[in-house]
This record gives C-alpha cells, sequence and structure tokens, in this order.
C-alpha cells in the first residue's frame, strides 16, 4: 500500500510533535504488540491536524500500525525465502525512487501513470 499525500502530511506533522515532546509513539503488549499515540492530543493537535483526535488516532492506526508493519512482514517473508543479500540493492533502488520522484515535484512535472500503476 502506497502513502497518500495527506498520509505524509501526516507523518511530517507528527514528527514535528514527537520531536517538541507534545507526543510520543510507544510499544505496548497487552497480548498483541502495537504502536500507541500518547501524551495529551486536545484542541491543540486537532487544529495542527485538521481532524479531530478520532481522526488522528485513526491515521496514527492505519500507518503506523497496518502500512508500517505490513511493509516489514513483507520484507521479511522475501528475505527468509531469499536472505538479506538483496536488502541494500533494494534500498539503492527506494532511494532512488525518492529522489526522482523529488525532483519531478520540483520540476513541475509529476507522471499521470507511474510504472507501478500500469
Amino acid at each position: 500500500m502506497k502513502l497518500t499525500e495527506k498520509d505524509r502530511d501526516f507523518i511530517e506533522k507528527l514528527k514535528l510533535h514527537v520531536e517538541a515532546k507534545d507526543l510520543s509513539i510507544e510499544l505496548i503488549n497487552d497480548g498483541l504488540l502495537r504502536l500507541v499515540l500518547r501524551q495529551n492530543y486536545g484542541d491543540q493537535i486537532e487544529s495542527e491536524f485538521k481532524m479531530t483526535r478520532q481522526g488522528v488516532r485513526w491515521r496514527f492506526q492505519r500507518l503506523f500500525n497496518e502500512i508500517y508493519v505490513s511493509a516489514y512482514e513483507s520484507i521479511y517473508y522475501v528475505e527468509s525465502q531469499f536472505g538479506t543479500q538483496l536488502r541494500g540493492d533494494a534500498i539503492k533502488i527506494a532511494k532512488q525512487r525518492v529522489e526522482l520522484r523529488k525532483k519531478a515535484q520540483k520540476s513541475g512535472f509529476m507522471p499521470v501513470c507511474r510504472r507501478e500503476d500500469r
């Protein structure tokens, strides 16, 4: 699953609040390991993220416990079959794609159909 622009904006805002110690991310184990968002995220956070507290919780849950962990499940499966020798190449490819996307955004050119969408 790919991150949307809203997802990226959320993560960037969340990073600022975690760095400022307004929010924190913790691993809990209540029979099932998962990441949770902690601390006071009331009116200030609602206005910053432009969504309700429930919306903040929902997006955090989706991004950190579904998309992020799922990506590592996929990596774990591939590496359990082929080992870790492809990891470096995969990281190089991912970095290149990110850089190409950034260059395309700066130049104002964003392709209508990306290779993986075909």
